[in-house]
């Protein structure tokens, strides 16, 4: 597994209109939406990378006004869910 680390300078961190204890959800979400509404992301892994549920997620990027895409892994996972559940 790769991982892919973000260094934000001190300077620029401080800046943020954020409290600090918010500010990596606070960028994680932001990055999260921005990397989903440019396509480059899927709508799963920008809700992991944000790290909320799948509803939470659904309604921050109503919140932010970012339309919701729904691809053929989407929809072939819920239908994988749908029979689960009948």
């Amino acid at each position: 597994m790769s991982k892919l680390v973000l260094e934000i300078p001190s300077q620029i961190a401080d800046s943020l209109q954020v409290p600090p204890l918010d500010r990596l959800p606070r960028v994680q979400r932001e990055l999260a939406v921005r990397l989903y509404q440019k396509g480059l992301l899927s709508f799963g892994k920008a809700r992991e990378l944000a790290q909320m549920t799948k509803w939470e997620f659904h309604s921050l990027l109503g919140d932010e006004g970012v339309e919701r895409s729904y691809d053929l892994e989407e929809l072939e996972n819920d239908l994988n869910t749908l029979e689960q559940l009948s």
